[in-house]
């Protein structure tokens, strides 16, 4: 009896859109993510250990102390690190470079919250619309507060975000 079928009962929503969630970092600001990006790279800097752009970049989506940890799992990364430090990156690392990238990280941000074409006429007009909007990033909430304040200034308001 190796081919039962397997019934799946499975319900749709087909009503009209209630709520969008948007990511900050390029998606509503920032548009080419250079923000962490430039902060990553900093990071392993102050660890002796360079990092190109394009590898910073690689893990993005993830929260920022769990982007640091991808980063030194990248095998490349990670042998540079053990020619530098003569042992391969540990938690005790990350835990480091995450202490020195909050501060590096609120340092710049500002530089970063340009807020991308039309976002703010169309998150007002969805909002008008009765559509909520929410947002989601992988900062820290003192970053997203940061973040919140520029957008604001700029017309962009969401009604409920979430931090990393």
């Amino acid at each position: 009896m190796g081919n039962q079928l397997e019934y799946v009962y499975t319900r749709g929503y087909r009503g009209r859109v209630k709520g969008l969630v948007l990511d900050w970092s390029g998606t509503t600001a920032d548009a080419y993510v250079l923000a962490p990006a430039v902060v990553f790279v900093e990071v392993f800097s102050k660890q002796n250990v360079e990092i190109s752009m394009t590898e910073a970049r690689g893990p993005m989506g993830l929260r920022k102390d769990l982007h640091i940890k991808a980063l030194t799992e990248v095998p490349e990364i990670k042998e540079r690190w053990k020619g530098v430090h003569g042992k391969y990156p540990d938690q005790s690392d990350v835990d480091r470079m995450f202490e020195d990238f909050v501060p590096m990280q609120l340092d710049c941000l500002r530089k970063y919250t340009t807020l991308l074409p039309h976002v703010a006429e169309l998150t007002q007009k969805f909002q008008k619309d009765g559509i909520r909007i929410g947002s989601s990033t992988g900062f820290v909430r003192s970053m997203v507060d940061i973040l919140e304040e520029d957008a604001k200034k700029q017309g962009y308001t969401p009604d409920a975000s979430v931090a990393g």
